[in-house]
């Protein structure tokens, strides 16, 4: 990809696509917080790394429709959420993913009459995780498919971590695989890279160990009994050994 702007994000947070009702994705932030280590011999401060946070921040609009904002964001869960960001909804683009509670759900009611809510979610345990969109964003599968490919341009033994947002289903349950290949023609499915099979609006959030081994070429294909599976995943591909 070249420079782009951010028109036509998605995000997606709990099984529900929010993006029509997201005004404003204000911040994504990543990283390690940083352990100051300065010995009384040096000039600098030294650091190492530490922990590994994460959090995303969000203006939503008032929609208290079906599926819409208001019915996802104000009860206000205990329980963890997984929020993605994808940058367009293009096979392959960026998205950024992550496991975390939902702070608030603030309103503001402005002089002009306009109400909007502000959300803060902030990581629990993985910190935020660039990865890839193995979906085009949102996809519509309506019998066992396998999709279309993207290329990582090598392979590596490093492991990896897949997000998985399920909108609707029709059916009894679909399951989501990822498969890959060297060659983009003979498929495999990864070893441990297959989601719960899903009944509804649903996420998940799966591992690999980081010295497992993904392929040049990797897809997304679902089974199961449906008629209408919509969801979305993203896949990161450790270039390095994580541990979290």
């Amino acid at each position: 990809m070249a420079k782009s702007s951010g028109l036509g994000a998605n995000i997606y947070v709990g099984g529900y696509d929010l993006s029509g009702d997201v005004g404003a994705v204000n911040t994504i932030r990543g990283g390690n917080t940083p352990l100051t280590v300065t010995g009384i011999n040096k000039s600098a401060i030294e650091r190492i790394g530490g922990l590994r946070d994460g959090g995303i921040d969000y203006m939503s609009y008032f929609n208290d429709a079906s599926l819409q904002e208001h019915v996802a964001l104000s009860p206000l869960p205990r329980t963890d959420q997984i929020v993605t960001y994808c940058h367009g909804t293009t096979l392959g683009n960026p998205a950024a993913c992550m496991v975390g509670k939902q702070i608030n759900y603030d309103g503001t009611r402005a002089a002009d009459g306009s109400l909007t809510l502000a959300i803060q979610a902030q990581s629990n345990g993985y910190g935020l995780e660039w990865g890839r969109q193995l979906t085009a964003g949102k996809r519509t599968d309506t019998t066992a498919t396998n999709g279309a490919s993207i290329d990582t341009s090598a392979s590596l033994s490093f492991g990896g971590q897949a997000y998985l947002q399920s909108f609707a289903v029709t059916g009894t349950s679909f399951t989501a695989t990822i498969e890959d290949s060297a060659n983009d023609s003979a498929w495999t499915a990864v070893a441990g890279f297959a989601f719960t099979g899903a009944t509804g609006i649903t996420t998940q959030r799966i591992a690999l160990a980081n010295t497992a081994t993904i392929r040049r070429y990797i897809r997304v294909v679902t089974t199961g009994t449906f008629t209408a599976a919509v969801f979305n995943v993203v896949v990161i591909k450790n270039e390095i050994a994580v541990v979290f």
